[in-house]
């Protein structure tokens, strides 16, 4: 009995050697795979008539990174059926399917799917599957492991997530060569065993044997090698195709935003929000395309789980992850009071205090949402940063940020836009770009450009992170050119430029100097770099407005500056007046009545022979920023009143400033810098000014001051002649 029990050790002992041996030859085939001889650098390739013909995108992927490719349409049909990683199956698709003949894939695939049933366990079969472990005495099982150190037994034990075993033992061996285990688990392809006795202490079940399911080496070599054989166009293809995407669907601009998604996977703590539409993938490449990365969803977070846990005393997230990607900024709450601040902090240093203890992690942060309302219309009325909570509504927050990708102009998601072609497989690319992680090309901007004076050390951080995370995306090896880093640095200044003018309308005149250039070293010559949301957005439609249509720049209701527009009608009648668009806010209304009056009073000294008892006077108000209504209305009801009943318009594209009391006396612009700011920005060029102001222009950034046309008025009066272009 003793002697057949043993024969049935051995035979098991000997059918799991076979299994290894079997995974060890693939995965040894996959490593030796890729030291194919390299192509020419030409690209193009002698046929057999002696003929040039170009290298198709996929062959010359096949070429050089054979066995570390996998094609993307059959990881969605195995995702289809399998709730597992992206990453794991990609691994086995790249051990079994990496050909590019019909048959071998089918046959690859096959295996791929008998690996899939008889190894990979679903939760609701976790007891099915221990129950085989114990019958059989060992298994082969592919599951997420996490192992802790149980110290009252000094042994480490192994949770298995999908399987519901929460204490394998495994050898002290297994951990030492896989330290991942201990930092938040890894997918593995593990043989379990059971053994169990009478009086045991420790579980029956415990690991024999661990492969993990990522890539066992990273050869950077090997990527720079490939990479002086591709054009920069086919490297960003391929690099989108590797994230899924089909790039031959996809416009230029749309290519690149795709690629930005990737730089916090290549740049250490670097800060990044992404605000658009709904459906346009920009959670995806966090959630699926690097087992280096967490999407924190749901919103609510603990300092403790972000960042330090002071009972424990252990790092949370920002030290376990290379990224950290919050999905729905909405939705973001901290249970802590200090939570914002410790971030703050995080994001500007990559160190936070956590009691007596100054601590440094690598990971990068990147906030992914929704945009409700058009952009056109967020531009005009608030901020394209509104999606976020309040709390975070906070000009030194965001000003932590060194881009922001604009997901407006990135398309819904639809099929053509998913990939069916060669990329490669996930986790080589995750650890591609991980390796990247430990380089900067941040140095490369100073060989061939300097950058304008109106980026501050802010701004200048910023760009340099974003420039020298696109150049390890697409020149890795480093060997890049004048136009390389040009058209990256336009990107990267474009994108930060994206988060100044947001900060412009949040925090004031503190961040006015929003006009990012940079010059060439060679020549001196100077460029300037816009974001596209920010043009033709203008608020004053250029062209003369109809009599009695008026903007003013003014304080509203709610403390903050606004730009408002005043549209009079006149209609035969006896004299009244009457107002719209303030709802029943009286402090709004009486400073109309003030003008009005004063108009009523002063006729004759403006147009002698107009009479306004003939006529009625309606006054709509329109709030063009949401700034509540103003209380500050005065000069304009009195130069809209003159204007339409003297059938003259104010002139093109002006704004005013200032207000009046009902006896005539002028009170000067409160924040004249801003209020010129925000004239600036929509779309005016000629200001009305009260002599009383003209003090306080120094206050004013000649680069504000310089843009307008400035005529200065004495006293109501000559307001209205000013504003109407009447000598």
């Amino acid at each position: 009995m003793e002697t057949k029990d043993n024969l049935e050790n051995d035979n098991q002992e000997n059918q799991v050697a076979n299994q290894e041996r079997e995974i060890n030859v693939h995965v040894h085939m996959h490593e030796n795979d890729a030291t194919i001889d390299p192509i020419d650098d030409t690209a193009p390739v002698l046929t057999e008539r002696g003929e040039l013909r170009s290298i198709d995108l996929d062959e010359l992927m096949i070429n050089e990174f054979k066995g570390r490719i996998v094609r993307k349409d059959l990881t969605k049909q195995l995702k289809e059926g399998a709730n597992v990683p992206v990453y794991v199956l990609e691994y086995l698709l790249g051990m079994y399917c990496s050909a590019a003949e019909d048959d071998l894939i089918e046959e690859g695939m096959k295996n791929v799917k008998k690996i899939l049933t008889e190894n990979y366990v679903r939760p609701d079969e976790a007891e099915k599957a221990k129950s085989l472990i114990r019958e059989k005495g060992t298994h082969k099982v592919i599951d997420k492991v996490t192992v802790k150190l149980n110290q009252k037994k000094d042994i480490y034990e192994a949770s298995l997530s999908n399987i519901g075993i929460k204490d394998a033992v495994v050898p002290n061996k297994i951990v030492k060569e896989n330290e991942k285990l201990l930092t938040g688990g890894i997918w593995c392809i593990i043989t379990v065993s059971y053994y169990y006795e009478e009086g045991q202490k420790v579980s029956p079940f415990s690991v024999f044997s661990l492969k993990p399911i990522q890539m066992p080496s990273m050869n950077m070599e090997e990527v720079y090698q490939a990479r002086r054989k591709f054009t920069m166009d086919q490297w960003i293809d391929m690099l989108l195709r590797s994230i899924g995407m089909e790039p031959a669907n996809l416009d230029h601009r749309t290519k690149w935003h795709l690629i930005a998604r990737m730089i916090p996977f290549v740049e250490n703590n670097y800060n990044v929000c992404e605000l658009g539409p709904r459906g346009t993938g920009k959670s995806h490449v966090y959630k699926e395309c690097s087992p280096n990365s967490l999407l924190v969803s749901g919103g609510q977070t603990t300092v403790a789980n972000l960042f330090y846990n002071m009972s424990s005393r252990q790092i949370g997230l920002v030290g376990m992850w290379d990224v950290v990607a919050f999905d729905e900024v909405a939705g973001i709450r901290f249970k802590d009071k200090d939570g914002i601040q410790i971030m703050k902090d995080y994001m500007a240093s990559g160190s936070f205090s956590r009691g007596r203890d100054s601590i440094e992690a690598k990971a990068s942060m990147v906030f992914v949402g929704n945009i409700d309302h058009s952009v056109e219309t967020l531009v005009k009325t608030s901020h394209l940063l509104a999606p976020f909570p309040d709390d975070m509504i906070d000009a030194a927050f965001f000003d932590r940020f060194h881009g922001y990708i604009p997901g407006w102009e990135i398309p819904k998601m639809r099929p053509e836009f998913f990939t069916d072609r060669f990329g490669l497989i996930t986790d080589y690319l995750a650890e591609y770009m991980r390796e990247m992680r430990k380089t900067t090309f941040s140095d490369s901007i100073n060989k061939f450009f300097k950058l304008g004076n109106n980026l501050n050390q802010r701004d200048v951080i910023g760009v340099r992170r974003t420039t020298s995370g696109l150049l390890k995306l697409l020149v890795p090896h480093g060997e890049y050119t004048k136009e390389d880093v040009r058209v990256c640095l336009t990107y990267a200044l474009e994108v930060r430029r994206r988060i100044k003018e947001q900060l412009k309308k949040i925090g004031g005149m503190e961040f006015f100097d929003v006009n990012f250039s940079y010059i060439d070293n060679e020549t001196l010559e100077e460029f300037f770099v816009n974001v596209p949301e920010q043009g033709g957005s203008n608020l004053i439609p250029a062209g003369i407005a109809n009599p009695g249509v008026l903007h003013f720049v003014s304080e509203g209701a709610a403390g903050k500056l606004g730009l408002y527009r005043v549209e009079t009608q006149m209609t035969p009648g006896n004299g009244k007046h009457s107002t719209s668009g303030f709802g029943s806010d009286t402090s709004a209304k009486e400073q109309v009545r003030v003008g009005f009056e004063y108009f009523k009073g002063n006729l004759n000294r403006i147009a002698a022979t107009s009479r306004f008892s003939e006529h009625e006077f309606h006054l709509h108000f329109v709030d063009l920023q949401n700034s509540g209504n103003s209380h500050t209305a005065s000069l304009a009801s009195l130069i809209a009143s003159c204007s339409v009943l003297m059938n003259k318009p104010i002139q093109e594209s002006m704004v005013v400033l200032g207000s009046i009391t009902l006896g005539g006396v002028v009170n000067p612009v409160q924040d004249l810098a801003s209020s010129m700011q925000i004239a600036l920005e929509g779309g005016a060029t000629k200001v009305l000014l009260p002599m009383a102001s003209a003090s306080d222009i120094p206050s004013v950034p000649a680069e504000t001051f310089t843009k307008f046309q400035v005529s200065f008025y004495s006293d109501p009066v000559d307001a209205v002649y000013k504003a109407l272009g009447v000598n």
